[in-house]
């Protein structure tokens, strides 16, 4: 006969067997966690060393904190990193000014009734965001560099003499770089908020027809509440990036005008360590910038948990 406290044993033995297939599957995203996140910090190593290539690390010499001490004791070398800083916070803030624009573009898009022309200026605007910058380039270079179509058909009609510098310029930088920025990534931005749309309850939609409510005022006092929730936390997400412009949009655009004024964190960085062929001092400035980005995150989680009543990690 079976004991009568036998009964609750399988219940429990199948919720760890469920929790151990889970575990299973999330497992190598767990692995490539550590293999891309946590295990590339041994490289922090570097910066105690002032590393040759040629000689590896256990035959360069040991220097301590003599790339930490560089990064303030240089007056040239602390300029340099302020007009860096000057560059990725500019840049990062214009990209956070900017962040409404795909909420917008959602919300319009949503009141397109025709479902083959919203889906065809969905895919339009979501396809940019699958070119590499190189390929941006490419097109930015066809199109406004001294001999591309802009210059060519303003010279052919007659409104200007000599050709327009577009890109061999550092005016007005930050904005072309946010304007490229915005072209490539509004559609895939605005992919989040569709989804968020989609799971708006229709029924407050009807409720204000009913009372009168005409389209605009829908969009206005339905749709946009309710995707200020969505909104507030990749707008805090992007506050704990600050430092994170990334390296491949500036990298491409980057020439002799205008790199003092391109020159972001992450550029900075690679051109440090590779064009210069100082890996220990990029290496110091990474860890820095790392250090940084983890202080905004707690505290901008910090700010979720008094705002919200909920942490983001």
């Amino acid at each position: 006969m079976r004991r009568a406290d036998e009964g609750p044993a399988r219940p429990v033995a199948g919720r760890r067997r469920a929790g151990f297939v889970m575990f299973l599957s999330i497992l190598p995203f767990l692995v490539l966690v550590f293999l891309f996140s946590y295990f590339p910090l041994y490289g922090w190593i570097y910066s105690l060393y002032d590393y040759r290539p040629a000689r590896g690390l256990s035959g360069s010499e040991f220097v301590g904190l003599q790339w930490f001490e560089l990064l303030v004791g240089s007056p040239t070398q602390v300029s340099q990193i302020a007009q860096v800083m000057t560059n990725t916070l500019a840049m990062s803030f214009l990209g956070i000014a900017t962040s409404v624009l795909p909420l917008a573009f959602a919300v319009f898009l949503n009141e397109i009734r025709s479902t083959w022309f919203k889906n065809i200026i969905q895919t339009l605007t979501t396809l940019p965001n699958f070119i590499s910058w190189v390929l941006v380039y490419m097109i930015a270079f066809s199109m406004f560099s001294t001999t591309g179509l802009v210059n060519t058909v303003l010279l052919d009609s007659g409104l200007i003499t000599i050709p327009m510098k577009f890109l061999d310029t550092d005016q007005n930088i930050w904005l072309t770089m946010t304007l490229w920025s915005i072209w490539k990534g509004l559609g895939w931005g605005a992919i989040m908020y569709l989804a968020a749309i989609a799971g708006i309850d229709q029924s407050l939609y009807e409720s204000a027809k009913v009372d009168g409510a005409g389209r605009f005022q829908t969009m206005w006092y339905i749709t946009v509440p309710q995707l200020m929730p969505t909104y507030f936390v990749l707008l805090l997400l992007s506050i704990a990036n600050l430092l994170n412009n990334g390296m491949e949009q500036y990298y491409v655009f980057q020439n002799a005008f205008n790199r003092n004024t391109i020159q972001v964190l992450d550029l900075y960085v690679y051109n440090v360590g590779i064009t210069g062929n100082s890996l220990s001092m990029a290496t110091a400035i990474s860890m820095l910038k790392s250090i940084i980005s983890v202080i905004l995150l707690l505290s901008v989680n910090a700010l979720a948990k008094r705002v919200r009543g909920s942490s983001l990690i």
